[in-house]
């Protein structure tokens, strides 16, 4: 008769498990802290959710593991910003709805991505996290360097648009478009995961993120 010890391998911490938590957590809350200002707040908040919910949902391969993931993490990092004294949000119910929005446009990419290059399809996740956060980051910093049009392809910073828009209660056509974005590349990567592994609907899928970069930019300029 073997022991319990035996029959079940020990608990191991996955390298994407480890992805997610430094891409979604650590690094942000670096950054929050290191920043310490409210500027940041929004591409911080949508960087974080990107980053534990595309991983998360990439590592588990379903999108509803990613959307809890995201939805913690975008909890822990708004107490982190209280803690260090940043402004409060002005509109918790746009808030609620943008970072629900975003978690289910980012856990789906995640889950395509566990389906379409497993069992590494967590590196694809973490690739596409990182691109985007430098991106968003060097807008930042060097106001201008990126095109609009560029910044307007990332969903992370559709994201971004409409968590800034609740944190100043400003801007709600821009965050109106940008909800747009989300919810209907979500609803186009569902559809893809949903009739995988028929190649032809990734074309309904960049059609529809063209066409809602397009409506972003359009609000945006």
């Amino acid at each position: 008769m073997t022991s319990p010890s035996q029959d079940q391998p020990a608990f191991r911490l996955s390298p994407g498990w480890l992805a997610a938590a430094l891409a979604g957590s650590v690094a942000p809350a670096g950054v929050l802290a290191l920043a310490g200002d409210a500027r940041v707040m929004g591409p911080v908040f949508a960087v974080g959710m990107m980053g534990a919910g595309m991983i998360a949902a990439a590592v588990a391969g379903r999108s509803r593991v990613g959307v809890m993931v995201a939805l913690l993490n975008g909890a822990a990092l708004v107490l982190l910003a209280w803690a260090l004294g940043l402004p409060a949000i002005r509109d918790p119910l746009a808030a609620v709805l943008a970072a629900i929005l975003a978690s289910v446009s980012f856990a789906v990419r995640g889950e395509l991505f566990a389906r379409s290059a497993a069992p590494r399809g967590w590196w694809v996740a973490l690739a596409v996290v990182a691109g985007e956060a430098a991106v968003l980051l060097t807008a930042i910093a060097m106001p201008g360097v990126w095109p609009g049009w560029v910044l307007a392809l990332l969903p992370a910073q559709w994201a971004t648009l409409a968590l800034r828009s609740a944190l100043t209660g400003t801007g709600t056509q821009v965050a109106g478009a940008a909800l747009i974005a989300l919810a209907g590349t979500a609803a186009a990567t569902a559809l893809v995961i949903r009739l995988w592994p028929r190649r032809w609907t990734y074309l309904v899928m960049f059609t529809t993120w063209l066409g809602l970069s397009a409506l972003v930019w359009e609000t945006t300029l």
